[in-house]
Protein backbone atom coordinates (compact mmCIF):
# COMPACT_ATOMS: atom_id res chain seq x y z
CA UNK A 1 0.00 0.00 0.00
CA UNK A 2 2.73 2.29 0.99
CA UNK A 3 5.32 1.15 -2.21
CA UNK A 4 6.35 4.17 -3.27
CA UNK A 5 7.79 5.23 0.41
CA UNK A 6 11.51 4.22 -0.64
CA UNK A 7 11.24 5.98 -3.50
CA UNK A 8 10.13 9.08 -1.64
CA UNK A 9 12.92 8.38 0.88
CA UNK A 10 15.16 9.17 -2.34
CA UNK A 11 13.41 12.45 -2.68
CA UNK A 12 14.18 13.35 0.64
CA UNK A 13 17.73 12.75 0.25
CA UNK A 14 17.98 14.87 -3.02
CA UNK A 15 15.98 17.62 -1.21
CA UNK A 16 17.60 18.01 1.32
CA UNK A 17 20.84 18.11 0.05
CA UNK A 18 19.49 21.02 -2.75
CA UNK A 19 18.48 22.91 0.18
CA UNK A 20 21.53 22.91 2.18
CA UNK A 21 23.19 24.32 -0.86
CA UNK A 22 20.69 26.52 -2.54
CA UNK A 23 18.16 27.49 0.23
CA UNK A 24 18.78 31.61 -0.14
CA UNK A 25 17.61 31.27 -3.80
CA UNK A 26 14.32 31.23 -4.41
CA UNK A 27 14.10 29.38 -7.43
CA UNK A 28 16.52 28.30 -10.16
CA UNK A 29 16.36 26.03 -13.56
CA UNK A 30 12.37 26.23 -13.44
CA UNK A 31 11.97 25.20 -9.82
CA UNK A 32 11.09 27.01 -7.00
CA UNK A 33 11.42 25.57 -3.39
CA UNK A 34 9.08 26.26 -0.42
CA UNK A 35 10.46 25.70 3.20
CA UNK A 36 8.67 25.36 6.37
CA UNK A 37 7.70 29.14 6.98
CA UNK A 38 7.19 30.07 3.47
CA UNK A 39 3.91 30.21 1.52
CA UNK A 40 3.05 27.51 -0.61
CA UNK A 41 0.44 29.94 -2.68
CA UNK A 42 3.05 32.92 -3.34
CA UNK A 43 5.78 30.26 -4.98
CA UNK A 44 2.48 28.54 -6.85
CA UNK A 45 1.40 32.50 -7.92
CA UNK A 46 5.26 33.49 -9.10
CA UNK A 47 5.48 30.01 -11.07
CA UNK A 48 5.42 30.29 -14.41
CA UNK A 49 3.93 27.48 -17.26
CA UNK A 50 6.44 24.74 -16.62
CA UNK A 51 7.56 25.36 -13.42
CA UNK A 52 8.49 23.11 -10.60
CA UNK A 53 7.30 24.01 -6.58
CA UNK A 54 9.53 21.75 -4.75
CA UNK A 55 7.58 21.84 -1.13
CA UNK A 56 10.39 20.46 1.61
CA UNK A 57 9.45 18.11 4.14
CA UNK A 58 7.12 20.35 6.90
CA UNK A 59 3.99 21.04 7.65
CA UNK A 60 2.20 23.97 5.76
CA UNK A 61 -1.28 25.92 6.83
CA UNK A 62 -3.02 27.18 3.98
CA UNK A 63 -5.49 25.74 0.82
CA UNK A 64 -3.31 26.21 -2.41
CA UNK A 65 -5.03 27.10 -5.66
CA UNK A 66 -3.30 26.50 -9.37
CA UNK A 67 -4.59 28.73 -12.22
CA UNK A 68 -1.48 28.75 -14.12
CA UNK A 69 -1.00 25.89 -17.29
CA UNK A 70 1.91 23.28 -16.73
CA UNK A 71 2.63 23.94 -13.19
CA UNK A 72 3.81 20.91 -10.90
CA UNK A 73 3.39 21.30 -7.07
CA UNK A 74 5.51 18.30 -5.65
CA UNK A 75 6.70 17.74 -1.80
CA UNK A 76 7.87 13.98 -0.23
CA UNK A 77 5.07 12.71 0.29
CA UNK A 78 4.02 11.80 3.60
CA UNK A 79 6.48 14.28 5.53
CA UNK A 80 5.02 17.44 3.32
CA UNK A 81 1.83 17.88 5.00
CA UNK A 82 -0.41 20.31 3.46
CA UNK A 83 -3.71 21.43 6.35
CA UNK A 84 -6.19 23.46 6.88
CA UNK A 85 -5.32 27.94 7.65
CA UNK A 86 -7.55 30.63 6.79
CA UNK A 87 -10.58 29.72 5.58
CA UNK A 88 -10.64 32.98 3.29
CA UNK A 89 -7.35 32.64 1.84
CA UNK A 90 -8.23 31.94 -1.70
CA UNK A 91 -11.29 30.24 -3.69
CA UNK A 92 -10.25 26.68 -2.51
CA UNK A 93 -10.44 27.82 1.13
CA UNK A 94 -13.34 29.11 1.06
CA UNK A 95 -14.59 25.87 -1.02
CA UNK A 96 -13.03 23.52 1.27
CA UNK A 97 -10.54 21.95 0.08
CA UNK A 98 -6.49 21.43 0.29
CA UNK A 99 -5.13 21.65 -3.11
CA UNK A 100 -7.64 23.38 -6.30
CA UNK A 101 -7.00 23.24 -9.90
CA UNK A 102 -9.63 25.48 -11.17
CA UNK A 103 -10.61 26.35 -14.47
CA UNK A 104 -13.56 27.32 -16.13
CA UNK A 105 -15.35 25.77 -19.93
CA UNK A 106 -14.09 28.61 -21.64
CA UNK A 107 -10.32 28.03 -20.51
CA UNK A 108 -9.63 24.80 -19.13
CA UNK A 109 -6.56 24.63 -16.74
CA UNK A 110 -3.88 22.28 -18.57
CA UNK A 111 -1.22 19.94 -17.41
CA UNK A 112 -0.83 20.75 -14.06
CA UNK A 113 0.89 18.00 -12.02
CA UNK A 114 0.38 17.16 -8.14
CA UNK A 115 2.62 14.87 -6.67
CA UNK A 116 3.85 13.07 -2.95
CA UNK A 117 1.85 15.55 -1.02
CA UNK A 118 -0.35 14.92 1.96
CA UNK A 119 -3.20 16.62 2.29
CA UNK A 120 -4.92 16.01 5.54
CA UNK A 121 -7.95 17.31 7.35
CA UNK A 122 -10.08 19.69 5.18
CA UNK A 123 -13.73 20.05 5.67
CA UNK A 124 -14.30 19.16 1.67
CA UNK A 125 -11.82 17.62 -0.33
CA UNK A 126 -8.06 16.98 -0.28
CA UNK A 127 -7.28 17.69 -4.01
CA UNK A 128 -10.00 18.67 -6.10
CA UNK A 129 -10.39 19.96 -9.83
CA UNK A 130 -12.46 21.42 -11.89
CA UNK A 131 -11.92 22.54 -15.44
CA UNK A 132 -8.74 21.10 -16.03
CA UNK A 133 -7.18 19.13 -18.60
CA UNK A 134 -4.64 16.70 -18.29
CA UNK A 135 -4.64 17.21 -14.73
CA UNK A 136 -2.33 14.44 -13.22
CA UNK A 137 -2.69 13.56 -9.17
CA UNK A 138 0.37 11.37 -8.34
CA UNK A 139 1.58 9.62 -4.82
CA UNK A 140 -0.61 11.93 -2.69
CA UNK A 141 -2.04 10.62 0.02
CA UNK A 142 -5.23 12.39 0.89
CA UNK A 143 -6.93 11.19 4.44
CA UNK A 144 -8.73 12.42 6.84
CA UNK A 145 -10.97 14.81 4.87
CA UNK A 146 -14.51 15.74 5.08
CA UNK A 147 -15.23 14.86 1.32
CA UNK A 148 -13.37 13.49 -1.38
CA UNK A 149 -9.44 12.16 -0.78
CA UNK A 150 -8.85 13.13 -4.19
CA UNK A 151 -11.60 14.50 -6.76
CA UNK A 152 -12.29 16.04 -10.48
CA UNK A 153 -15.28 17.31 -11.84
CA UNK A 154 -16.25 18.81 -15.24
CA UNK A 155 -12.52 17.51 -16.30
CA UNK A 156 -11.13 15.90 -19.35
CA UNK A 157 -7.82 13.45 -19.64
CA UNK A 158 -7.22 13.27 -15.80
CA UNK A 159 -5.18 11.18 -14.25
CA UNK A 160 -5.25 10.01 -10.56
CA UNK A 161 -2.56 7.28 -9.60
CA UNK A 162 -0.75 5.71 -7.28
CA UNK A 163 -2.04 7.40 -4.36
CA UNK A 164 -3.32 6.69 -1.05
CA UNK A 165 -7.02 7.99 0.06
CA UNK A 166 -7.86 6.97 3.61
CA UNK A 167 -10.70 7.73 5.58
CA UNK A 168 -12.86 10.39 3.98
CA UNK A 169 -16.11 11.01 4.44
CA UNK A 170 -17.40 10.56 1.13
CA UNK A 171 -14.86 8.93 -1.70
CA UNK A 172 -11.67 8.33 -1.75
CA UNK A 173 -11.47 9.07 -5.13
CA UNK A 174 -14.19 11.05 -6.80
CA UNK A 175 -15.17 11.52 -10.64
CA UNK A 176 -18.26 13.19 -11.76
CA UNK A 177 -20.01 15.22 -14.37
CA UNK A 178 -17.46 14.01 -17.24
CA UNK A 179 -19.22 13.87 -21.00
CA UNK A 180 -15.91 13.17 -22.47
CA UNK A 181 -12.96 11.84 -20.54
CA UNK A 182 -11.16 10.70 -23.42
CA UNK A 183 -8.51 8.77 -21.48
CA UNK A 184 -9.02 9.73 -18.30
CA UNK A 185 -7.50 6.95 -15.66
CA UNK A 186 -7.83 6.19 -12.24
CA UNK A 187 -5.16 3.44 -11.42
CA UNK A 188 -3.21 1.80 -9.15
CA UNK A 189 -4.52 3.78 -5.91
CA UNK A 190 -5.49 2.31 -2.41
CA UNK A 191 -8.77 3.64 -1.03
CA UNK A 192 -9.62 2.14 2.43
CA UNK A 193 -11.87 3.36 5.53
CA UNK A 194 -14.32 5.91 3.26
CA UNK A 195 -17.79 5.71 2.47
CA UNK A 196 -16.55 4.92 -1.24
CA UNK A 197 -13.31 3.78 -2.65
CA UNK A 198 -14.02 4.90 -6.24
CA UNK A 199 -17.26 6.97 -6.93
CA UNK A 200 -18.09 7.71 -10.90
CA UNK A 201 -21.22 9.61 -11.50
CA UNK A 202 -22.21 10.84 -14.82
CA UNK A 203 -19.05 10.02 -16.02
CA UNK A 204 -17.91 8.57 -19.52
CA UNK A 205 -14.00 7.19 -21.47
CA UNK A 206 -12.33 6.62 -18.15
CA UNK A 207 -10.73 3.56 -16.95
CA UNK A 208 -10.27 2.28 -13.39
CA UNK A 209 -7.86 -0.21 -12.69
CA UNK A 210 -5.20 -1.87 -10.83
CA UNK A 211 -6.67 -0.36 -7.37
CA UNK A 212 -6.92 -1.82 -4.29
CA UNK A 213 -10.16 -0.98 -2.42
CA UNK A 214 -10.78 -2.52 1.18
CA UNK A 215 -12.20 -1.70 4.43
CA UNK A 216 -14.40 0.83 2.87
CA UNK A 217 -18.62 0.80 2.99
CA UNK A 218 -18.55 -0.06 -0.83
CA UNK A 219 -15.52 -0.62 -3.40
CA UNK A 220 -16.51 1.06 -6.70
CA UNK A 221 -20.00 2.87 -7.35
CA UNK A 222 -21.09 4.17 -10.46
CA UNK A 223 -24.21 6.15 -11.04
CA UNK A 224 -25.47 7.61 -13.38
CA UNK A 225 -29.02 9.71 -13.15
CA UNK A 226 -31.84 11.86 -14.65
CA UNK A 227 -28.92 14.67 -15.70
CA UNK A 228 -26.49 14.58 -18.45
CA UNK A 229 -23.92 12.76 -19.45
CA UNK A 230 -25.21 9.35 -19.08
CA UNK A 231 -22.54 6.99 -17.08
CA UNK A 232 -20.99 4.45 -19.08
CA UNK A 233 -18.60 3.45 -21.73
CA UNK A 234 -16.21 2.68 -19.12
CA UNK A 235 -13.39 -0.08 -18.29
CA UNK A 236 -13.69 -1.23 -14.49
CA UNK A 237 -10.85 -4.09 -15.01
CA UNK A 238 -7.98 -5.86 -12.81
CA UNK A 239 -8.81 -4.20 -9.36
CA UNK A 240 -8.92 -6.03 -6.04
CA UNK A 241 -11.67 -5.05 -4.39
CA UNK A 242 -12.12 -7.07 -0.65
CA UNK A 243 -13.45 -6.81 2.57
CA UNK A 244 -15.49 -3.48 2.29
CA UNK A 245 -17.78 -4.08 5.18
CA UNK A 246 -17.49 -0.98 7.10
CA UNK A 247 -21.01 0.75 7.71
CA UNK A 248 -22.57 3.76 6.47
CA UNK A 249 -26.43 5.06 7.78
CA UNK A 250 -28.46 5.58 4.74
CA UNK A 251 -29.85 9.05 3.58
CA UNK A 252 -32.88 9.94 1.72
CA UNK A 253 -32.20 8.24 -1.67
CA UNK A 254 -29.73 5.26 -0.48
CA UNK A 255 -30.39 1.84 1.75
CA UNK A 256 -27.41 1.90 4.28
CA UNK A 257 -24.27 0.84 2.63
CA UNK A 258 -22.07 -2.25 4.09
CA UNK A 259 -20.54 -4.93 2.17
CA UNK A 260 -20.86 -3.87 -1.21
CA UNK A 261 -17.93 -4.69 -4.37
CA UNK A 262 -19.06 -3.46 -7.31
CA UNK A 263 -22.35 -1.62 -8.33
CA UNK A 264 -23.53 -0.12 -11.23
CA UNK A 265 -26.71 1.71 -11.56
CA UNK A 266 -28.16 4.17 -14.12
CA UNK A 267 -24.59 3.15 -16.01
CA UNK A 268 -24.32 2.15 -19.83
CA UNK A 269 -21.86 0.10 -21.89
CA UNK A 270 -19.20 -0.65 -18.94
CA UNK A 271 -17.50 -3.66 -18.73
CA UNK A 272 -16.29 -4.83 -15.41
CA UNK A 273 -13.41 -7.27 -16.63
CA UNK A 274 -10.89 -9.58 -14.46
CA UNK A 275 -11.92 -8.10 -11.01
CA UNK A 276 -11.45 -9.98 -8.02
CA UNK A 277 -13.77 -9.24 -5.86
CA UNK A 278 -14.20 -10.93 -2.51
CA UNK A 279 -15.57 -11.22 1.28
CA UNK A 280 -18.01 -7.82 0.86
CA UNK A 281 -20.87 -8.86 3.36
CA UNK A 282 -23.31 -7.24 4.81
CA UNK A 283 -27.33 -7.31 4.95
CA UNK A 284 -28.12 -4.16 2.92
CA UNK A 285 -29.98 -4.03 0.03
CA UNK A 286 -26.69 -2.75 -1.29
CA UNK A 287 -24.68 -5.91 0.26
CA UNK A 288 -23.02 -8.35 -2.35
CA UNK A 289 -19.95 -8.56 -4.87
CA UNK A 290 -21.07 -7.01 -8.14
CA UNK A 291 -24.37 -5.71 -8.53
CA UNK A 292 -25.73 -4.36 -11.00
CA UNK A 293 -29.54 -2.21 -9.79
CA UNK A 294 -32.35 -0.25 -11.66
CA UNK A 295 -31.22 3.47 -11.58
CA UNK A 296 -32.25 5.31 -8.45
CA UNK A 297 -33.54 8.23 -11.00
CA UNK A 298 -35.36 6.11 -13.58
CA UNK A 299 -32.31 5.40 -16.34
CA UNK A 300 -32.20 2.21 -17.27
CA UNK A 301 -28.51 0.26 -16.43
CA UNK A 302 -28.41 -1.36 -19.49
CA UNK A 303 -25.73 -2.84 -22.02
CA UNK A 304 -23.15 -3.87 -19.50
CA UNK A 305 -20.72 -6.70 -19.47
CA UNK A 306 -19.70 -8.69 -16.16
CA UNK A 307 -16.87 -10.98 -17.89
CA UNK A 308 -13.84 -12.93 -16.44
CA UNK A 309 -14.49 -11.44 -12.48
CA UNK A 310 -13.36 -14.02 -9.59
CA UNK A 311 -16.31 -12.97 -6.69
CA UNK A 312 -16.56 -15.32 -4.06
CA UNK A 313 -17.05 -15.14 0.01
CA UNK A 314 -19.51 -11.95 -0.88
CA UNK A 315 -23.38 -11.94 1.01
CA UNK A 316 -25.82 -12.02 0.63
CA UNK A 317 -24.91 -12.67 -3.01
CA UNK A 318 -21.79 -12.31 -5.60
CA UNK A 319 -23.13 -11.50 -8.51
CA UNK A 320 -26.93 -10.08 -9.02
CA UNK A 321 -28.68 -8.80 -11.85
CA UNK A 322 -31.66 -6.90 -10.52
CA UNK A 323 -32.26 -4.74 -13.95
CA UNK A 324 -35.35 -6.85 -15.34
CA UNK A 325 -36.01 -4.00 -17.99
CA UNK A 326 -32.80 -4.24 -19.77
CA UNK A 327 -30.06 -6.25 -21.26
CA UNK A 328 -26.85 -6.94 -19.34
CA UNK A 329 -24.47 -9.61 -20.07
CA UNK A 330 -22.73 -11.87 -17.95
CA UNK A 331 -20.06 -14.29 -18.75
CA UNK A 332 -17.35 -16.44 -17.73
CA UNK A 333 -17.29 -15.53 -13.81
CA UNK A 334 -16.21 -17.29 -10.84
CA UNK A 335 -18.78 -17.16 -8.34
CA UNK A 336 -20.78 -19.45 -6.00
CA UNK A 337 -24.25 -17.71 -5.95
CA UNK A 338 -25.98 -14.96 -8.11
CA UNK A 339 -29.44 -13.56 -8.83
CA UNK A 340 -30.39 -14.69 -10.61
CA UNK A 341 -29.02 -18.24 -10.87
CA UNK A 342 -27.09 -18.82 -14.18
CA UNK A 343 -24.59 -16.50 -13.78
CA UNK A 344 -21.73 -18.24 -11.94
Amino acid sequence: MYAPRLHLLGWVTALTLVGTVIAPVAHAQGRRFVHPGESIQAAVDAAAPGEVVDVLPGTYPGSVLIGTDGVTLRGVGERTVIVPGDPAGNACAAAGHGVCVFGTAEHRVADVRIQSLTVTGFAKSGVFGSGTERMRVRRVFAHGNGEHGIGQENSTRGELTDNTADDNGQAGLFLADTADAMGASIARNHAGGNRLGVHIRRGRELVVEYNDLTGNCAGVFIVGDDKPPIAGALAVRRNRIDGNNKYCPPNPRLDFIQGTGIVLTGAQETHVSDNRVRDNQGQSSLSGGILVLPSFAGRLTANNVIRDNVVMGNAPVDLANREGAAVNTFERNVCARSEPAGHC
